[in-house]
């Protein structure tokens, strides 16, 4: 619908609007002589290189890159559409959209029914306070939620009696109410959908009540069932608590995906925030898209039965026609018999994180799951692991990721050693032995400049002094010179020193633990301090250049230098031959 707002009024409103006190409304801004400064909320820094500029109206992140208008930053800070974006700007400003006419009925039918829904989230929360609900209430506290948890999720209770939405929503209101399913007139008299339930209502970006989902207090054969699909509902389109987790986590950096409501709640009743609901029985391509414009880290939790892995396989396939270098997705399967909401209860927030922390990125769990049942020892087990992995690998696009995906079916499935003749004179190893000496094929990593210097400042510390000189003059490599200041402030000279102070210090912890978050592969240490010699090369020859120029720029001849002015002239000249 962007197409349908006229340009000019995109252009007016972007004049009306203060992007500093936008800005500053939703982070902490500090003046900086005509602009302001803050801690960017795209990326975690510790030292502020995100920029406001009023008088230009628009904002720039030296860290990390962000840059935009109005209404990008509130796109990008809220998760909102484009559409969505200008007409929260604009109630700001006070001002109406104007659509064309046909959108404007679209618009409109669309806030009918999402006024009706609202109606019915806050007829069913008002039910829950009711003494007819008191069995609502036992169920949830027995499943360990107090009252700041429900009332952020919005929980409510449906009566059992068949028509009491309809009959407690005013006339205008019922039409919408069964245009969105929420009561059915299927047999020729209204009744309530939803009947003597816990209530869920499923709210979109801006927190809207689009749908239900209710789960059952009797003996009713659905356990759960859910609104259908309507003009605001696109069940694939939508994430159970994404809005709530957006309220509690204003810098959301990743999304813990989980199987069910109770999941999402039980989590955040210990603290656990990020925890978010596909809805349907498989995380699709629309389900993932939708989660990726949130956040570039996902995390999927699945029950560990085999209905959890095959639910897990699925989402893994699906995922792969979407993994861009710079995503990063995990797996996390939890004991058998457990969930959610079981495991976080019995083990409490902490461990629960740790297995969140610890879990398995997609590139292990492809290969683990597709080498299941397999010896790897026998040329037809390697054969079906090529047959096995290949077609998923060519489903990916392009990527660095994708290339050392390859690389490691590649070595999985082209050792032979196993049947060469052996000095003892044996000719093959043990049923099912795995050969000690398996030897790998070297993984061509990609990296961004900054994140290869990284890596080489963890094999070869000593050389942050050289890396701190080069960062200074390359806005490009903010972690680089993060990283190296870090090292040269501690004093470390050495991998061993530093390995050590980065797992005892806690502040440092804290500081670099994501610094190699997204790197799938480490570079061997050869290629990574290569690889920064050769960026530092430029800088080395320019310094030497202006060394030249100083010694022999000056009015005096060779023979006005001192001894050790010209030893340095001539060791200059040498390297500037070589």
């Amino acid at each position: 619908m962007s197409g349908l707002i006229p340009q000019r009024f995109v252009e007016d409103l972007l004049d009306r609007v203060d992007l500093a006190e936008l800005i500053g409304s939703r982070i902490t801004l500090k003046k900086a002589g005509a602009n302001y400064k803050a801690r960017c909320p795209f990326h975690d820094e510790k030292t502020p290189s995100f920029n406001v500029r009023p008088d230009k109206g628009f904002y720039h992140c030296f860290g990390c890159g962000a840059h935009g208008d109005a209404i990008s930053f509130v796109r990008e800070f809220d998760g909102l559409g484009f559409t969505d974006a200008v007409e929260e700007l604009a109630k700001r400003a006070g001002l109406e959209v104007p659509y064309d006419q046909s959108a404007r009925q679209e618009m409109q039918q669309a806030r009918t029914l999402t006024d009706a829904l609202d109606f019915a989230a806050r007829f069913y929360q008002a039910a829950l306070a009711r003494p007819d609900a008191a069995f609502a209430r036992d169920y949830l506290k027995q499943r360990g939620l107090d009252q700041s948890i429900i009332e952020q999720y919005q929980l409510g209770y449906a009566p059992g009696m068949g028509t009491a939405l309809y009959q407690a929503a005013s006339e205008d209101l019922r039409a919408p109410l069964i245009e969105t399913g929420t009561v059915s007139d299927r047999y020729g008299r209204p009744r309530d959908l939803f009947r003597n339930r816990i209530m869920f209502p499923i709210r979109n970006t801006r927190g809207r009540t689009v749908a239900f989902g209710g789960r059952t207090l009797g003996d009713d054969k659905a356990k759960y069932i859910n609104s259908p699909e309507s003009d605001v509902f696109h069940k694939s389109r939508e994430i159970y608590g994404l809005y709530e987790a957006r309220q509690a986590i204003r810098q959301l950096d990743r999304l813990l995906v989980v199987e069910g409501y109770m999941d999402v709640i039980a989590l955040a009743q210990h603290g656990i925030h990020y925890a978010v609901a596909t809805l349907g029985t498989a995380t699709n391509q629309d389900s993932l898209t939708a989660l990726l414009k949130q956040v570039r880290h996902l995390v999927f939790c699945f029950d560990g039965d085999s209905a959890g892995y095959r639910a897990a396989d699925k989402a893994m396939e699906n995922a792969l026609e979407l993994m861009a270098d710079g995503l990063h997705l995990q797996f996390l399967m939890l004991p058998e018999g457990e969930d959610p909401d079981t495991l976080v209860r019995k083990e409490g927030a902490d461990a629960f994180r740790q297995r969140v922390d610890g879990a398995t990125p997609l590139s292990r769990y492809l290969f683990d799951r597709q080498s299941e049942g397999l010896d790897l020892a026998l040329p037809e087990n390697r054969g079906e692991l090529r047959a096995r992995v290949e077609p998923l690998l060519n489903r990916m696009p392009r990527s660095t990721l994708r290339d050392a995906m390859w690389h490691e079916m590649l070595r999985l499935c082209g050792n032979r050693r196993e049947w060469q003749p052996r000095a003892d004179g044996a000719r093959y190893g043990k049923p099912g032995e795995r050969f000690a000496g398996t030897p790998e094929t070297p993984v061509d990593v990609r990296l961004s400049k900054d994140s290869m210097l990284c890596v080489a400042l963890l094999e070869a510390p000593e050389m942050a002094t050289e890396l701190q000189a080069l960062s200074r003059e390359d806005r490009q490599l903010p972690q680089t010179r993060a990283f190296a200041d870090w090292i040269l402030a501690s004093g470390i000279t050495d991998k061993r020193r530093l390995m050590r102070a980065l797992a005892l210090d806690g502040e440092a912890r804290n500081r670099f633990y994501r610094l190699f978050d997204r790197i799938e592969h480490l570079p061997a240490r050869e290629h990574a301090l290569a690889e920064a010699r050769a960026m530092m090369a430029p800088n080395r020859e320019a310094a030497h250049k202006q060394r030249l120029a100083a010694l022999l720029g000056s009015k005096r001849s060779i023979r006005d230098l001192s001894e050790a002015e010209r030893r340095e002239l001539q060791e200059l000249s040498r390297q500037d031959r070589a």
